[in-house]
């Protein structure tokens, strides 16, 4: 796997725990909407720390965003990628991962877990896709969700909110269950895109394959 040096030239947090940074783009680097890479800062002491984020911006871009869940109370990576500003490098590796748009169907994402999906989503929108999707976001309260306002008015997409510890007359309440997840497939041929925490995936898998969904229409990623 290469190693590329990038340049932060802007970050910006876009809610209270969700940072957005932007950087150059290496010459030739291409990616497929719904991957990943390796970051690393590059600075003494932090380059042989890394971790996996899904790129958020579309391939055709000239510059590459990163839509990053900061995580203050884990003491983890994240904290060190909050102090990072304009001017700084990151290091980056080849493109990975297995989700990427195959068909229209259905996308369940449970908090940062939408991650990969923004970018797929806004392929679809600079390709003028008049395909019909819909997705079904978990999170723990509004202030939470990420790209609300973006998501919400995207064309084609039909956006199902579940907030587990807000009561909003506006969104469902609870977690992504039986129930949600039966009433929104419309047909067992469905595309299932489904990224999120663990336990979460695991809930939701037990929940297609009582629906009868073959794995194969399963596109997914563990976050």
């Amino acid at each position: 796997m290469m190693d590329y040096l990038v340049e932060i030239s802007s970050t910006e947090w876009i809610n209270h725990d969700v940072l957005q940074i932007i950087t150059s783009k290496p010459e030739g680097y291409a990616f497929i909407p719904g991957q990943a890479t390796n970051i690393a800062i590059n600075k003494p002491g932090l380059e042989e720390k890394s971790a996996p984020f899904t790129f958020t911006s579309t391939p055709d871009k000239p510059y590459l965003e990163f839509i990053i869940k900061i995580y203050a109370d884990h003491n983890g990576f994240t904290n060190e990628l909050q102090q990072v500003k304009p001017g700084d490098e990151l290091k980056i590796g080849d493109p990975w991962g297995s989700i990427e748009y195959r068909g229209s169907g259905i996308f369940i994402a449970g908090g940062a877990g939408i991650t990969p999906f923004i970018s797929i989503l806004r392929q679809l929108q600079e390709d003028r896709e008049s395909e019909e999707n819909k997705l079904i976001y978990a999170n723990k309260t509004t202030k939470d969700i990420i790209l609300k306002d973006e998501l919400e008015k995207m064309p084609g997409l039909s956006v199902i909110h579940i907030l587990s510890e807000e009561n909003n007359s506006d969104y469902k309440h609870g977690i992504i269950d039986y129930n949600t997840v039966s009433s929104t497939i419309s047909s067992k041929n469905q595309k299932i895109y489904l990224c999120g925490p663990g336990k979460m995936m695991e809930s939701i898998e037990n929940i297609l394959k009582k629906l009868n969904i073959e794995s194969d229409r399963i596109i997914k990623e563990e976050f």
